[in-house]
């Protein structure tokens, strides 16, 4: 069965969710950059194009090409005895990108629904649980959970990066004294912006993952989607203390 082509809205918050789970906005560029070439691009086209150094550029490629979203061809100039160079292509261009949860539609709206019916208080306190739980599992499955990250940032780097797994395009960021976790991306769609209690199952899911990965944090929300501002934003404050974002 083959689904449906995305339109370039979709495609590119597919891409979107995809990419930032490598933590950088410059790779997602670099990837449509790539998917735009037929022929494939090499470290030192991607270099002039974004001026990089090649050896950025060539890092942001290495990484994309470890994800599985692009792959390369190597070959060496014709009369020559100098370095190989690498042409990279998007991995299996012809395969068509989903973002996730994309085919639960009908759940979702069902969900969204039924939280409705409990009412507000009821229904973000039903959420939260569920998110808290079901993030809580996330963070055992990273690997050894009694092994807490030595800092808030690199627990909420993995926090971010399992999110945008799930489709929320999400990526860690300072925002004034404290850190957030920032949503470009929500896979709830329409029915969060219609019931906006499921914005606190994205809530506990980052209470969860990081009561697993660092330990006890004061999560709250800044500012979503269903309010009416851009991106949903998650801040996040350690009992003990703030570290910085690289």
């Amino acid at each position: 069965m083959t689904s449906d082509p995305l339109s370039p809205t979709e495609f590119a918050s597919a891409v979107t969710a995809i990419t930032s789970a490598f933590g950088d906005p410059t790779r997602r560029e670099i990837y449509l950059f790539a998917h735009s070439s037929g022929s494939g691009v090499t470290a030192s086209e991607v270099a002039e194009r974004f001026e990089l150094h090649p050896n950025v550029a060539r890092h942001h490629l290495e990484k994309l090409a470890a994800g599985g979203y692009v792959e390369f061809t190597t070959t060496r100039p014709a009369g020559s005895a100098g370095r190989p160079s690498k042409r990279y292509r998007v991995a299996a261009k012809g395969v068509q990108l989903e973002i996730p949860v994309r085919n639960d539609e009908v759940i979702i709206r069902l969900l969204g629904r039924a939280l409705g019916e409990l009412g507000r208080d009821r229904a973000e306190a039903l959420a939260e649980e569920v998110g808290i739980a079901y993030g809580m599992e996330l963070a055992a499955a990273m690997g050894d959970a009694t092994v807490a990250p030595k800092s808030v940032r690199t627990a909420l780097h993995a926090v971010a990066d399992a999110l945008s797994a799930h489709g929320f395009a999400a990526h860690a960021t300072r925002e004034g004294d404290s850190m957030a976790i920032v949503a470009e991306h929500c896979p709830f769609g329409e029915t969060a912006v219609e019931n906006p209690v499921m914005c606190a199952i994205d809530r506990g899911m980052v209470k969860g993952m990081l009561a697993n990965l660092y330990g006890e944090t004061l999560v709250g929300v800044r500012s979503s989607r269903p309010r009416g501002d851009d991106v949903c934003v998650t801040s996040v404050d350690s009992i003990e203390t703030i570290d910085s974002v690289a």
